[in-house]
């Protein structure tokens, strides 16, 4: 009877210890699982990019995610989600780049953009144009064009990252707040992108320098990393059971050979 009872538990009396460990770990992988995706659900939102305005960063399709944020979160070089009556009834994505207080100035002695005299290093920005012969659309704002604006408080300067093809602050200088937008239309701040490529979105080091600094990514690859140890626990826990049947049917194979 002995005897029987330790090949039920697994030879050593250890499969009861197993089952149970086994057991734990799909319920804590279950809880990761489960928990980062709701996580993420509670502080990102999915958004698809419609246009060509913030090329190379995003492209036209882009499915992106973007965190849930006030607009007293916003930093220099964040790419925001924003509604502005003014410029359009659907969200827009854009660039920071001035909040309350800045000058922002087009152009300095190098033909760069700078903030507070300071010249900004922008590589992720595109200045092409198809075809340069061809006029600039009515309302957009054509490259190089001089412009200074000083950013009322609680506003902010809004860029495309492809200037040659973007409607943004620059198309609104003539308007009340010099095309600015206030914090309050920002609904959130993109941090990855989630398809067809997929990468988290840099905070352009040119701003780290001034004033406030960048912002801090969101809790994303936390949350990534919750799922997918979930997951991995899950598989493990669940895979402990029948591979332990399956050597214990491969001894007892043996045993019989041997016998």
């Amino acid at each position: 009877m002995g005897g029987t009872q330790a090949i039920r538990g697994g030879g050593n009396g250890h499969g009861g210890l197993g089952n149970v460990l086994s057991g734990i770990a799909v319920a804590v992988g279950f809880a990761l699982f489960l928990g980062g995706f709701v996580w993420g659900a509670f502080v990102y939102r999915p958004y698809t990019v419609p246009t060509d305005s913030m090329m190379p960063t995003v492209r036209p399709g882009d499915r992106v995610l973007a965190q849930r944020i006030g607009g007293d979160e916003v930093r220099r070089g964040d790419v925001v989600v924003f509604t502005d009556t003014e410029w359009s009834d659907l969200p827009m994505v854009k660039r920071v780049v001035g909040i309350g207080g800045d000058t922002v100035k087009c152009c300095g002695a190098a033909g760069e953009l700078t903030v507070n005299g300071t010249p900004l290093d922008e590589p992720y920005i595109d200045d092409t144009r198809p075809d340069p012969g061809l006029a600039v659309p009515p309302g957009q704002a054509d490259v190089g064009i001089p412009f200074e604006v000083t950013v009322p408080e609680g506003n902010l300067f809004l860029l495309g990252d492809r200037r040659s093809a973007s409607l943004d602050s620059r198309s609104h200088l003539q308007e009340a707040g010099q095309g600015t937008v206030p914090r309050s239309g920002v609904n959130a701040r993109v941090d990855a992108l989630a398809w067809p490529s997929a990468g988290m979105v840099e905070r352009p080091g040119t701003y780290e320098a001034l004033p406030g600094g960048v912002s801090r990514p969101g809790p994303l690859l936390l949350q990534v990393a919750a799922v997918a140890a979930g997951a991995v626990l899950v598989v493990l826990g669940a895979a402990y059971g029948p591979l332990v049947r399956a050597l214990g049917r491969g001894r007892r194979r043996e045993r019989a050979d041997a016998g």
